[in-house]
């Protein structure tokens, strides 16, 4: 059987705890949703007990050759439902057409697009569970008010409810990363679509937090411009304000911008 190696330049760093690993797999509600899809199985540690779920589907995506190789070894039964090819490429439709749940170890360097890939998708994705740096875990999750307040705690939680599970030592690991870890569950919530411009939306979170110190009526100056009136919001800065701010402040602009078209 090929060996595989985790390889720097993917991000590997693989789960040696049999016991992380069932705990990480019975974090994951399949009861209304039967569809799995584990992102970056690596050499299979929760395969394994996600083949243990009664009744569910299960597909693996993985984009490296060496770690295909090894699964269609070491898992006969999963070689039609290995997919080898890059999760951030690949179109989930091609997948599946129908809702699935979304569970891996995901590779700490690409976390953040994974995310937004999810968002992307969020409609075919009712539930993730994830291990990831714990620092970006608590990032997620992070409300108002904090320092670690930002882009990804505002997009994610407009459609996902964030929960922290556990937290897993570095020692755990092959090999060791340099940052401790954390595992994490998103459940969508029951917003279907913005009632403003989701594209505007975006392009407004992400615009204010790349300019976290300044107010918002200067991080936010070029989408602003053509604009000759003012909001009450302006004058915070992007960690200040709620989701629904968020929301409140993409309407006005939308509107003032329909009014000078």
């Amino acid at each position: 059987m090929e060996t595989v190696r985790p390889k720097k330049s993917l991000g590997q760093h693989f789960l040696t705890d049999h016991n992380i690993a069932r705990k990480i797999v019975n974090s994951l509600e399949y009861e209304n949703c039967k569809n799995i899809l584990e992102l970056g199985p690596g050499k299979g540690i929760l395969t394994t007990y996600l083949m243990q779920l009664a009744e569910t589907e299960l597909k693996l995506i993985e984009i490296d050759e060496s770690a295909v190789n090894y699964l269609t070894v070491e898992f006969p039964e999963l070689n039609e439902r290995i997919i080898h090819d890059d999760f951030l490429s690949i179109t989930f439709s091609d997948i599946w057409t129908e809702p699935f749940l979304l569970i891996g170890n995901f590779p700490y360097n690409i976390s953040s697009q994974i995310f937004f890939r999810v968002l992307n998708y969020r409609n075919l994705v009712p539930q993730v569970v994830c291990m990831i740096q714990k620092e970006v875990a608590e990032r997620i999750a992070s409300g108002p008010g904090t320092k670690s307040y930002g882009i990804l705690s505002v997009l994610l939680q407009t459609f996902y409810k964030v929960n922290i599970l556990f937290s897993v030592s570095e020692k755990v690991f092959d090999p060791p990363p340099r940052v401790q870890s954390a595992v994490i569950r998103l459940d969508r919530n029951t917003r279907n679509e913005l009632p403003c411009d989701e594209k505007l939306f975006f392009k407004i979170v992400k615009t204010s937090f790349n300019q976290r110190r300044k107010m918002l009526r200067n991080s936010l100056k070029n989408i602003l411009l053509p604009l000759q009136t003012s909001h009450p919001l302006l004058i915070k800065r992007p960690e200040q304000l709620e989701i629904e701010e968020f929301i409140t402040l993409t309407q006005w602009v939308e509107s003032h911008l329909k009014e000078i078209e």
